[in-house]
C-alpha cells in the first residue's frame, strides 16, 4: 500500500509495472538490461481516489493520460532498474499529491486608481504624439 496523503492510499494491485530497455547512456548495459520502467495507474477505475481528485489528476496528467483513463509514468533517468522504479513511484505520488490539494479560490481584484490614471495618461501622451505628426493646419478627415 502506498500512502499518498492521510486520506488517500493506493493498493499495490492497482499499479502495473513493465520494464523496457532504456535509450541513452549506459554502454552495453543499455542493450542488455531492461532498466526503464513504465508504471501504469488506472485513474478512471481506481476506487482509491475521490472524484474531485480524479478530475484534477486527469487535468494535471496531460499527455501522460491515455484515452482509457490510464496514467503512464515513464522512468528512465537512472541506469539501475530499482532506482528507476523508485523514481516512477515518487513521481506518481507527487502528481497525486498535487491533484489532492484543492486549488485556492481566485480573489477578484481591481486595478488601483493610480494604475488607471497612469494608463489614461499614457494613452493621452500617445494620442498627442500622433497628432503632432500631421502638418500644421491640416484638418483631420
Amino acid at each position: 500500500m502506498i500512502q499518498v496523503t492521510p486520506q488517500i492510499a493506493i493498493e499495490e494491485g492497482e499499479l502495473e509495472e513493465h520494464f523496457i530497455r532504456a535509450s541513452g547512456s549506459g554502454g552495453q548495459n543499455v542493450n542488455k538490461v531492461a532498466t526503464a520502467v513504465h508504471r501504469r495507474f488506472d485513474v478512471a477505475g481506481s476506487p482509491s481516489l475521490p472524484d474531485e481528485v480524479r478530475d484534477r489528476l486527469t487535468r494535471l496528467a496531460g499527455r501522460r493520460m491515455t484515452r482509457e483513463g490510464v496514467l503512464v509514468i515513464k522512468a528512465r533517468r537512472y541506469r539501475g532498474q530499482e532506482r528507476n522504479r523508485q523514481d516512477a513511484r515518487d513521481r506518481l505520488v507527487a502528481l497525486i499529491r498535487r491533484a489532492a490539494a484543492p486549488p485556492r479560490p481566485r480573489r477578484r481584484t481591481r486595478p488601483s486608481k493610480a494604475v488607471d490614471r497612469a494608463r489614461l495618461d499614457a494613452k493621452k501622451a500617445r494620442a498627442r504624439t500622433k497628432d503632432r505628426r500631421h502638418p500644421p493646419g491640416e484638418a483631420d478627415t
